[in-house]
């Protein structure tokens, strides 16, 4: 008995292996048809609509002080844009906090072109005053594709952000006891056939930061980093995060730094 017994647990092992296997090979199958769906994409992404369309509101005078954002400071000078996303985020001397693009363009609303900015940040997603964010974010990290990511950690305060990045990824919270590292911080884990990239590492780190700001081709919505992280925040059921709030500057800063030597590669798209 004990015989036949061994030899059913032998043959039941035997067909969950093939199982599997064929599931396996049916996944990889799917992960490729994606990666080819996107590829087919490229060449037409809508992305690029956004792209030009943040382009225009970056020289375009408005505001109280009718003046355009092509003086504002991402980091590399006064209007200087091609580059600037890659060493996104980074320590601001004058505003002494570390900014990403979205925090950093409201800064530059607010001084050089006089608007009042809560608004905007207050605004839901997908309506008229965040998709001009999104836009301009797009312009901007379109100016850096093809560059290599170098954000620093020299600066005490950036330095401590990416701390608080690192913390934040590891928290758990909410009523399914969620962190960002549940569902990004491990190897092979997917959701709806498509891997997720494990952060903590270059190699994941890289998928993460260097494709957003992404075109979201099942919603037709163009994504920024910040709609991105609220939307986390949102399937972890957390409350939704301040738009440009410091936890979500340093969740970026986590990324980014951690994709040190990467290229961008945006604006992307996504499912």
């Amino acid at each position: 008995m004990k015989r036949w017994h061994a030899i059913g647990i032998a043959t039941a092992l035997a067909v969950v292996g093939a199982s599997t296997g064929v599931v396996s090979a049916e996944t990889d199958k799917s992960i490729e048809s994606i990666e080819q769906y996107r590829e087919a994409l490229r060449d037409g992404n809508p992305a690029e609509l956004f792209e030009a369309q943040g382009e225009e509101l970056w020289k375009t005078p408005a505001g109280p002080k009718n003046v355009s954002l092509e003086g504002c400071d991402l980091g590399l000078g006064a209007g200087v844009v091609q580059g600037a996303y890659a060493h996104l985020p980074r320590f601001f001397k004058d505003t002494g906090k570390v900014q990403d693009v979205e925090s950093r363009v409201l800064t530059c609303m607010s001084t050089l072109q006089g608007i009042d900015v809560k608004p905007l940040i207050d605004a839901k997603f997908n309506t008229p005053e965040k998709d001009r964010l999104e836009a301009i974010a797009t312009y901007v990290s379109g100016q850096s594709k093809g560059v290599k990511v170098e954000v620093s950690l020299v600066h005490p305060e950036e330095r401590k952000a990416f701390e608080l990045g690192k913390r934040m990824f590891y928290y758990q919270g909410g009523p399914h006891d969620f962190s960002c590292s549940t569902c990004h911080g491990q190897e092979g884990v997917r959701i709806r056939l498509q891997e997720l990239p494990n952060i903590p590492t270059h190699k994941g780190a890289a998928a993460g930061w260097t494709s957003w700001p992404a075109y979201r081709v099942s919603a037709g919505q163009m994504w920024g980093m910040q709609w991105r992280l609220a939307d986390c925040f949102r399937q972890q059921r957390f409350p939704e995060p301040i738009y440009g709030s410091d936890v979500t500057v340093a969740l970026s800063m986590y990324m980014a730094a951690t994709a040190n030597g990467a290229t961008m590669d945006t604006p992307g798209i996504k499912r």
